[in-house]
């Protein structure tokens, strides 16, 4: 597994190269110390995972992410790494499409495991916070009710409603009485017409959008 490290504190590459290249099967391929680098770096490294620092020289984590995205046929994971969980910047990368994020005061295991976690992508990085950023910022935008709701069938709105409360496949199909590869095969096509990119999107769009409601 590939990852890129993008901070501009030398010290916190340097403490998380050490800590990600020690496990088996990481391997840091790049790094970069700006905005503008870190797009540079992940174009050419093609890595699996990016930890995105959300604030850096040049351009922040948040506009790198949606370069990189917008600008790759099969763009990475990017996992944005801030200090505190309800700032407003994790929100908008998160809506610019990381996957998710991490505090920058997570243990060397926690670290390991988010990583490992993001590239499944099977389940939600922090599902309770993500949930709890997605429906503190839909209390502040009235909702508008996308086509995309209408095209859902029973079983895929159902999924979906099942996704934002940060249940994973496994447990999905458990609380629906239906096999993991039916949920996969439900969530693809959530995500295809929603226009999510990831999980994390689905939550995100699902409570914007009103389709689940706040609290």
């Amino acid at each position: 597994m590939r990852v890129v490290l993008a901070d501009d504190e030398r010290m916190v590459r340097t403490a998380l190269r050490v800590i990600l290249d020690a496990e088996p099967g990481l391997e840091v391929v790049g790094e970069a110390s700006t905005g503008a680098e870190a797009v540079s770096v992940v174009r050419e490294a093609r890595p699996d995972v990016v930890l995105m620092d959300v604030r850096m020289p040049e351009i922040d984590g948040i506009r790198a992410t949606e370069q990189i995205l917008a600008g790759m046929a099969q763009p990475p994971r990017i996992v944005v790494v801030t200090t505190f969980e309800n700032d407003a910047y994790v929100y908008e990368a998160l809506r610019a499409g990381a996957t998710g994020f991490l505090l920058k005061r997570a243990g060397a295991e926690e670290l390991v495991d988010a990583v490992r976690l993001v590239a499944r992508s099977d389940s939600l990085l922090y599902p309770a916070a993500v949930r709890g950023l997605a429906a503190e910022h839909a209390r502040r935008r009235p909702p508008a009710a996308p086509p995309w709701v209408a095209r859902l069938t029973e079983r895929e709105a159902q999924v979906l409603r099942l996704v934002a409360t940060g249940l994973t496949n496994a447990e999905i199909a458990g609380r629906m009485g239906v096999g993991p590869a039916t949920v996969k095969t439900h969530v693809a096509a959530v995500l295809a017409k929603t226009g999510a990119r990831d999980r994390t999107q689905a939550v995100i769009v699902a409570y914007e959008s009103g389709f689940v409601s706040p609290g």
